[in-house]
């Protein structure tokens, strides 16, 4: 692994890693409040969709980052975008990410980042409040503070199964040990190149 002044930041774990243990979280099982699964996200074409529609159906990993302009954000759903779809197909999971800025960002975020899996925006921030994710030092596209992130287990209906709050802007949970939580298999993050030998 590489000293920490030569790696990025949200660097994940590599697959030599021991596994990470089950993170602590609300019992399984936890009722989401009927009121925040009825509240509004945007898409990236401004269409409004309830949040509980989201994983109605199946499980979702819903990760709410900080705002679009965060480097640390940025670097985590880069992480995010390497996740083949086909590994989240296999287990019957969909991956979210939820912003607080404008659904004009959407777009350019993903081609940013390269994120393909879903996408919206909460730029009213009522579904981080009603969370319970504390106002952060950083300042959103809006001007006001940004609410911190976090990462949720939620689904099929109304159930939480995992949280993760966010303390501060480092403060992202691993990605495999959420993977884990909802079997999908590990992920490679390392970017070494390949050795061609010839």
């Amino acid at each position: 692994m590489a000293a920490p002044s030569e790696a990025p930041v949200t660097r994940q774990v590599s697959s030599h890693a021991a596994p990470a243990p089950v993170p602590s979280g609300p019992a399984s099982w936890q009722p989401l409040a009927a009121a925040v699964a009825e509240l509004p996200v945007l898409d990236a074409s401004g269409r409004p969709v309830l949040f509980g529609e989201l994983f109605r159906e199946r499980r979702a990993i819903v990760v709410f980052v900080r705002h679009f302009l965060c480097y640390i954000c940025k670097e985590y759903v880069e992480d995010l975008a390497k996740i083949p779809k086909s590994f989240l197909q296999e287990a019957n999971v969909t991956l979210i990410v939820i912003g607080q800025s404008s659904y004009h960002h959407i777009e350019p975020f993903c081609k940013l980042t390269g994120y393909s899996h879903e996408i919206y925006v909460d730029p009213e921030r009522e579904i981080y409040k009603r969370l319970g994710m504390k106002r952060g030092e950083e300042i959103a596209s809006s001007g006001d503070p940004a609410q911190q992130g976090g990462t949720l287990i939620l689904g099929p209906g109304n159930n939480i199964h995992f949280i993760h709050h966010d303390r501060n802007r480092l403060d992202h949970k691993p990605i495999n040990s959420v993977l884990q939580l909802v079997g999908v298999q590990h992920v490679d993050f390392t970017s070494r190149p390949s050795v061609i030998h010839v």
